[in-house]
């Protein structure tokens, strides 16, 4: 056998050994229950809307993203105002979601988030809920206002509403295409 064979046939015997362990059964849960402290917070000042204008604020969904920098896994979060969603060791909790009317250009589109992390403060201490940031991130403006953690980005992507008259368009269109 030459040096070159030999070397690929004991890759394959080093790969083949790689996969002789049984696969776990149960996998792990992730804990998704959101700590007291941070279910109920502080709502950022109302702004007075126009009696009627838009879509209520309870009927909102922001859809947020949400990075995790050490693994690279990316998801995305939907969430009604006044709701709090955890994802490991991250909760994110959402006041309000506003959107710019369609007829305003530029058009706006921001949220205001709260975000805390459960992490320790020295090594050695126990993991401990913090919150990192707590304030307005801007779809079209992200630099703005920035959710900074070494581990975690969080970022908004849409604030699903409607403003009076959008609704109509909708069908008209359906049925120019038929």
């Amino acid at each position: 056998m030459t040096g070159r064979s030999a070397a690929c046939a004991a890759a394959l015997l080093l790969l083949a050994a790689c996969g002789s362990g049984e696969p776990d059964a149960t996998p792990t849960e992730e804990a998704t229950e959101v700590p007291e402290e941070f279910a109920q917070s502080e709502e950022p000042e109302a702004v007075e809307a126009a009696e009627g204008l838009g879509t209520p604020r309870e009927e909102r969904v922001a859809t947020l993203g949400l990075l995790n920098k050490r693994n690279n896994v990316s998801r995305e979060i939907e969430i009604k105002p006044g709701e709090a969603k955890r994802i490991g060791n991250v909760v994110v909790r959402l006041s309000t979601c506003e959107k710019s009317p369609p007829w305003e250009m530029p058009t706006q589109t921001a949220a205001f988030v709260q975000v805390a992390v459960q992490q320790r403060q020295d090594i050695g201490e126990d993991l401990e809920w913090q919150r990192v940031f707590s304030g307005w991130l801007f779809k079209e403006s992200p630099s703005v206002n920035v959710v900074e953690h070494p581990i975690y980005d969080v970022w908004l992507k849409e604030c699903a509403m409607s403003f009076p008259g959008e609704e109509a368009d909708e069908p008209a269109a359906e049925s120019n295409e038929a």
